[in-house]
């Protein structure tokens, strides 16, 4: 497999798409997309306001629903047309869409108070793969974990920012990266249990390079789409390892796509101000806004997690 660290020579892959604002509420911490293609809805979060928002992707004008938590979630996943999984400081929870009632499905790291869930990306098997790190991004006190029904696995531990979180489209490869560490990881899966099936292998080092490699979807042709925290941008890797291309958006501090649309052909991407002073606000105009990129892809749908074993 090839693998290559980042280089300031690559601006030949730079292609600019047409990109606009899905919505302009401003997320601290947007984080954590999902897209339901049977009533065009798009929901995301903001992880440090607890806030859960939903929006028909044909919706024209105005802003989002808010929906307050409480607690920080990082990640929405489909169960079902009448519930969620919400990933969230101390555990997984089932939500209602109908009445928005919480009901706890599993605990997560609920016995450290120091920690909170972070990326998550469902497998095709209909498991869960989710990250936690610490509230203060402590260096190695993060993990990720494998979740089958209700019974968490550790998978990977000594994680400072877990993200990255993505499978090929036939779930036989997995992806994940330390956006601390900025090496992107493969690791070959069983497809029928989304259980690691090999140990992880460098596929892209991006140490050295700008930004941090934040969340992640796969296209439908194997291209690991990832949000570059911090560089205005999200980048296409090969599954060998190959940066293909990088497409600038109109916010500096991207976070996570997911793909969205009746075919799957846009990115639906969430963005964050956090750690930005006024200056660096005022400098970038569509801080924490959500948006739509038409990058030239079109995606899978992520599966529904299963919530029995």
């Amino acid at each position: 497999m090839r693998h290559r660290r980042s280089s300031a020579g690559d601006s030949g892959l730079v292609f600019a798409v047409p990109t606009s604002v899905f919505d302009p509420t401003r997320c601290h911490l947007g984080e954590g997309p999902s897209y339901d293609p049977l009533d065009d809805m798009a929901w995301w979060v903001d992880i440090l306001e607890r806030r859960l928002f939903s929006r028909p992707l044909s919706q024209v004008g105005g802003s989002a629903r808010s929906h307050v938590l409480p607690f920080m979630a990082s990640h929405v996943a489909a169960i079902d047309p009448g519930r969620h999984l919400l990933s969230a400081e101390d555990g997984l929870y089932v939500r209602n869409l109908g009445d928005g009632s919480l009901r706890l499905h599993c605990p997560l790291e609920a016995n450290d108070a120091g920690t909170r869930s972070n990326d998550g990306r469902v497998h095709p098997s209909g498991t869960l793969w989710v990250g936690t790190m610490a509230y203060d991004a402590e260096e190695g006190r993060g993990a990720i974990y494998h979740v089958c029904g209700a019974t968490v696995t550790r998978l990977y531990g000594g994680i400072t920012i877990p993200n990255g979180i993505c499978f090929s489209p036939d779930g036989t490869i997995g992806y994940f990266v330390d956006t601390a560490e900025g090496v992107l990881r493969r690791v070959s899966v069983d497809a029928a249990t989304g259980l690691p099936a090999g140990e992880p292998r460098t596929l892209y080092d991006h140490r050295g390079g700008e930004g941090g490699i934040d969340g992640a979807v796969v296209d439908i042709d194997g291209l690991i789409w990832t949000a570059r925290f911090g560089a205005a941008c999200l980048d296409a890797y090969s599954p060998a390892g190959e940066r293909v291309r990088t497409v600038p958006v109109p916010a500096r501090q991207p976070t996570c796509p997911t793909f969205a649309g009746r075919d799957l052909d846009r990115l639906l991407v969430t963005t964050a101000f956090e750690g930005m002073d006024a200056e660096q606000r005022e400098a970038d105009p569509e801080h924490g806004r959500t948006l739509l990129v038409d990058v030239g892809a079109r995606g899978v749908l992520e599966p529904a997690f299963r919530l029995t074993d």
